[in-house]
């Protein structure tokens, strides 16, 4: 089984930043992606940014694409989220996710792990 521990969420003036990690730990597991979700209050989950197990190849929703950069330390099974220039409206829970396969979401994967999320808020 494979865990995935989000950190770095927590309260946040607009136009501030933030930088989420996430940690996966378990059997080996070599993920064809990892990314990060986000579900506001009443919201559906909506993908938010994932990269390549290489790290060479990464890919962002339009909501977020200038501002985010993701990145990930293969060697310590760490991905990393940050956040820069945060709206109001970037205010959900965050959830990091791997992906064992190819699929529909994101940058063409299919998530099959998920972390409990992170909150970020972003006041005005």
């Amino acid at each position: 089984q494979v865990q995935l521990v989000e950190s770095g969420g927590g309260l946040v003036q607009a136009g501030g930043s933030l930088r989420l990690s996430c940690a996966a730990s378990g059997r080996t597991f070599s993920p064809y992606a990892m990314g990060w979700f986000r579900q506001a209050p009443g919201k559906e989950r909506e993908f938010v940014a994932d990269v390549s197990l290489s790290g060479g190849s990464t890919y962002y929703a339009y909501s977020v694409k200038g501002r985010f950069t993701i990145s990930r330390a293969n060697a310590k099974n760490t991905v990393y989220l940050q956040m820069n220039s945060l709206k109001p409206e970037d205010t959900a829970v965050y959830y990091c996710a791997a992906a064992g396969r190819y699929g529909n979401s994101g940058g063409g994967y299919r998530y099959d792990y998920w972390g409990q999320g992170t909150q970020v808020t972003v006041s005005s």
